[in-house]
């Protein structure tokens, strides 16, 4: 089955961008609660495997092994269906540019999107990350002492050593790259090839630092459930406004507005276009 060409992926992108504003409220919620939680699956398994690897040792691979890791949360995601408000920061702009759906939809569904992702990420960071004992406390012993340092040198890095500017261009180049993996899981029919197209734009951006504010809504939230110092609500909701700020930024001028000029804006708008499939959600 061949792959879809760049003009059939943004008419593709545009009919499901406006399809994920025409349910109702509490369908996206449990959609978005569903993708707050993958990606907190992710970001929980990338934690365990890079955990306990010296850097005097290792060098940067821990950072590599924590971004090929974590596209776990994609590829759920997407094959499995869910929403995630990285992705529908760029498909959901899209078809409003489109002309199918207006700015009100694309505000409710972004809104909607973010408590949702926000409240599944939490849910996997306190019941299923630091009640389990998967990330250690302060103190910890073992692989629960591994665990809570590396979520600590994380989540610190995030929320304490990036400036708010940092943050904010960190998080610009991560939804690129995020939103160009679920533009080009549209291209594919099969669900190895969305995979594939997933996994290294996903693992480029985790490898080089970058801010997800859906990731960061596990991580930070999970090192002040796990008790790392220093640490405060504070912070975290810094990193979050700034990091959905360039997290925006990075859907809606790098991905949608580009390929809406390149592929979408002198072309009428054709109804019997190929649908994106219902699974394709990210």
């Amino acid at each position: 089955m061949p792959a879809r060409t760049p003009p059939e992926i943004a008419q593709a992108a545009a009919e499901t961008g406006a399809k994920k504003t025409r349910r109702t409220w509490d369908k996206v919620l449990v959609s978005a609660f569903l993708a707050g939680a993958y990606i907190a699956f992710g970001g929980l398994v990338a934690i365990t495997v890079s955990s306990g690897l010296d850097p005097e040792t290792w060098g940067t691979l821990p950072t590599l092994f924590t971004g090929a890791t974590f596209t776990l949360g994609l590829v759920l995601v997407l094959i499995a269906g869910s929403d995630l408000a990285t992705g529908n920061m760029a498909l959901v702009p899209l078809g409003a540019m489109r002309g199918k759906i207006g700015i009100g939809d694309v505000a409710r569904n972004l809104s909607l999107v973010l408590i949702g992702n926000l409240i599944g990420a939490l849910f996997v960071a306190y019941f299923l990350a630091v009640q389990t004992g998967v990330i250690g406390s302060s103190g910890a012993s073992g692989t629960g002492a591994l665990t809570f340092e590396r979520l600590a040198s994380i989540s610190e890095g995030k929320a304490l050593d990036e400036s708010s500017w940092q943050v904010f261009l960190r998080a610009v180049g991560c939804n690129w790259l995020v939103c160009l993996a679920v533009w080009m899981s549209l291209a594919a029919k099969t669900v190895s090839g969305k995979i594939l197209a997933i996994f290294f734009p996903i693992m480029a951006f985790v490898a080089m630092g970058f801010d997800h504010v859906v990731a960061n809504m596990f991580f930070l939230p999970a090192a002040i459930f796990a008790g790392v110092p220093d640490l405060g609500w504070g912070d975290v909701l810094v990193n979050w406004l700034f990091a959905g700020l360039g997290n925006l930024v990075g859907a809606v001028v790098f991905v949608a507005t580009s390929y809406w000029y390149l592929f979408l804006k002198d072309d009428p708008d054709d109804e019997s276009a190929e649908d994106a499939p219902a699974a394709e959600r990210g």
